[in-house]
């Protein structure tokens, strides 16, 4: 791995606790607060593509398993992977390497492919990870929970879409973006 690849790694794990110092929303009916750091998982992967993008979630959560405390509401250390939103957690590395080879896949980038890409398996994912351990760690019914986090969906949305935006701005910037590109291709 190249000296380019460790910093682009880094700067994505520092983005995501940038956004873990905004404070969560509490939800008084469920223990997953609402946090910006999904924005943070949509625009690893859509920035920096598939294996950095990975790498750079797997980084951002051994950080917090250390202790440090880079979750939103200042959460970390060990305990954080056997709590309600530890299946979120877990998922970031995946969503951010599916959306990073799926979005490098597009012969043609529109801030409409990226917006799809975003929605239908970056938040599709998250739900797909974190709604059946939250399930199971709360023991309650997996149709409970899926009721539960319908509260998500519009932030989730919200996110996605500035998400897209970003991505899709970053990678049409020629100067910034073919450093990163120069990088990704190394994958």
């Amino acid at each position: 791995m190249k000296v380019r690849d460790i910093t682009y790694i880094a700067l994505f794990a520092a983005v995501m606790g940038t956004l873990g110092l905004v404070p969560p929303i509490t939800l008084s009916f469920t223990p997953v607060p609402i946090t910006l750091q999904t924005l943070g998982v949509l625009l690893s992967g859509g920035v920096l593509g598939a294996r950095l993008g990975g790498w750079s979630q797997i980084v951002f959560l051994l950080l917090v398993a250390a202790g440090i405390p880079l979750l939103s509401g200042g959460r970390g250390g060990m305990s954080v992977f056997v709590g309600p939103s530890a299946g979120y957690l877990l998922g970031y590395p995946i969503i951010a390497f599916c959306l990073g080879y799926i979005i490098s896949r597009y012969r043609v980038l529109t801030f409409w492919k990226v917006l799809f890409t975003n929605l239908t398996v970056g938040v599709f994912l998250l739900y797909v990870f974190g709604v059946p351990v939250q399930a199971f760690i709360m023991n309650i019914p997996l149709i409970q929970t899926i009721k539960l986090s319908l509260i998500y969906i519009p932030g989730d949305i919200l996110k996605a879409i500035l998400a897209s935006y970003l991505v899709y701005k970053l990678r049409k910037s020629p100067v910034l973006y073919n450093q990163v590109s120069k990088a990704s291709e190394t994958q």
